[in-house]
């Protein structure tokens, strides 16, 4: 696993990622993790380099993209992003985001695990390996500042907007196979790793059925991860004297 940006990371980090059910019964089962295009994501500045104020007139010759412009739209699409959230503690807005409501499961891990359960990527079993790429997001007023970086780091650069997210990304840039013919899928890609390796807790969502709660304890179970499952701790009771 490389770094981005050179900089130092905490390799004992508390990162987390949370799921919908089907999507952790999916990665239990097979080991993959989904990195997704970077021109999936609904952030409309992902690699943006500054952003202009609303209503900030236009000026004519620039309404049609430049052949730079255009490289890097590409590149949105060959580079698979990952997301993690740093944070020692669960949380309750991305209980509410992405895990359906507070009706999913969160799994808690490290940057050492992460690097040590990454399987290599291969798009076909014959290519070399991808570089995986990890490193923390910062973010910018790009209102007030113009980001002068090459064009893969700007993936670790965001709009202060974004700064909740304290993100922990995970990427892996396609460009060279693209460059060498190989043949890059134009959405997401899945990834591997060793579960085991990876999944330091597990924990389940505070609004999970009971029923959905077994089958998550059961799969986890025959993950050999059994003693790992945890319930949130929202599911606690409050005391007010």
């Amino acid at each position: 696993m490389r770094i981005a940006l050179g900089e130092d990371i905490d390799f004992e980090e508390p990162i987390w990622r949370y799921f919908k059910p089907t999507r952790f019964h999916d990665f239990l089962s097979t080991g993959e993790l989904y990195f997704a295009s970077a021109r999936q994501f609904q952030d409309p500045f992902e690699g943006a380099v500054a952003v202009l104020p609303p209503g900030f007139p236009v000026d004519p010759r620039y309404t049609e993209r430049g052949g730079t412009e255009r490289a890097f739209e590409e590149l949105r699409r060959l580079t698979k992003i990952s997301c993690w959230h740093r944070a020692a503690y669960e949380s309750d807005a991305m209980w509410q985001l992405y895990a359906g409501a507070w009706k999913g499961v969160a799994i808690r891990t490290t940057p050492r695990r992460i690097a040590d359960a990454a399987a290599p990527f291969r798009l076909k079993p014959e290519y070399g390996h991808e570089d995986l790429w990890a490193g923390y997001v910062r973010y910018v007023d790009l209102l007030k500042e113009r980001l002068r970086i090459d064009m893969l780091n700007r993936f670790w650069y965001k709009h202060m907007a974004f700064s909740w997210e304290r993100e922990f990304r995970l990427a892996i840039s396609l460009r060279g196979a693209e460059e060498a013919g190989v043949q890059v899928p134009e959405d997401g890609i899945k990834v591997r790793f060793d579960v085991s390796k990876l999944v330091d807790r597990i924990f389940i969502g505070p609004s999970l059925a009971d029923e959905d709660v077994k089958v998550v304890c059961k799969a986890a179970e025959e993950a050999g991860l059994g003693d790992r499952v945890r319930v949130s701790s929202m599911l606690g009771s409050p005391r007010y004297v």
